[in-house]
């Protein structure tokens, strides 16, 4: 295969797996829990059903309460394998308005140009697509769109969280399978741990998916995202995005 078909072929795999990375919308970072706090730290006094329903209300009304916020994202795309290493860097100043509008201002580039252009870019719009209300609806965590089941607790940086898995109830490249975290205190998502419910393409192989949330001020907002896809023509794709320096405006905090 000639090498530059092998760069087309590069690029148009690193976009379908940048695509199915936004579509599970980003989960902050907490510190990794040592082993000998991972395990279960009690018997969950709520059911599935109870944990779901209060994260769903809890969500609703963060959604409301939440109206705007800025903040820095770092996002840097390593591709190793066939037909050559390639990376880029892209350093992104994000805008949210609710209830469903997304904007970004670049403020530096570096590296592989095509990987800019043609993946990076891509992947920012397609971020705004999926702050759509209605593919924020087929996606969302609800039993209307996956089933849960309740594996126990552990400690996490903020306190105690309900462990739970999640299937999802039909195949769908925005659905994940895999695991949750869920704050006992504030039935927030702390992290997810998946991978998509269906290959999005047959030329990727699997994909490994991690979100982490941090708490700032009263919201939950992402903090890392981290990707890892291996793709059929032996190579690994490993996307990160790093969320940083937010600024919730007072004005666009409803009360």
């Amino acid at each position: 295969m000639p090498r530059s078909r092998c760069s087309e072929v590069l690029v148009y795999l690193t976009v379908v797996f940048c695509v199915a990375s936004a579509a599970v919308q980003a989960y902050p970072f907490a510190p990794p829990v040592p082993e000998t706090q991972a395990a279960t730290t009690g018997a969950p006094s709520l059911t599935a059903e109870e944990i779901v329903t209060r994260l769903v209300q809890a969500n609703e009304q963060r959604a409301h309460a939440l109206r705007g916020f800025s903040g820095k994202r770092v996002y840097k795309l390593d591709y190793q394998g066939f037909p050559g290493h390639q990376e880029a860097n892209m350093t992104v100043m994000a805008h949210y308005s609710a209830p469903a509008t997304k904007s970004f201002d670049i403020t530096s580039q570096s590296g592989s140009k095509l990987i800019q252009n043609r993946v990076l870019k891509r992947l920012l719009e397609s971020e705004k697509d999926a702050a759509d209300i209605a593919n924020q609806s087929r996606t969302a965590l609800t039993p209307d769109n996956y089933k849960f089941e309740l594996l126990g607790t552990k400690a996490s940086q903020y306190g105690v969280c309900y462990r739970l898995r999640v299937e999802p109830v039909r195949d769908n490249k925005y659905l994940y399978r895999g695991e949750i975290c869920v704050n006992e205190a504030d039935f927030a998502v702390e992290s997810i741990d998946a991978e998509p419910a269906k290959n999005p393409s047959i030329w990727i192989k699997k994909t490994r998916i991690e979100h982490r949330y941090e708490k700032v001020g009263e919201f939950w907002l992402p903090a890392s995202n981290k990707s890892v896809t291996n793709v059929l023509l032996g190579g690994t794709a490993t996307l990160t995005i790093q969320y940083t320096d937010y600024k919730l405006d007072p004005e666009q905090i409803a009360r």
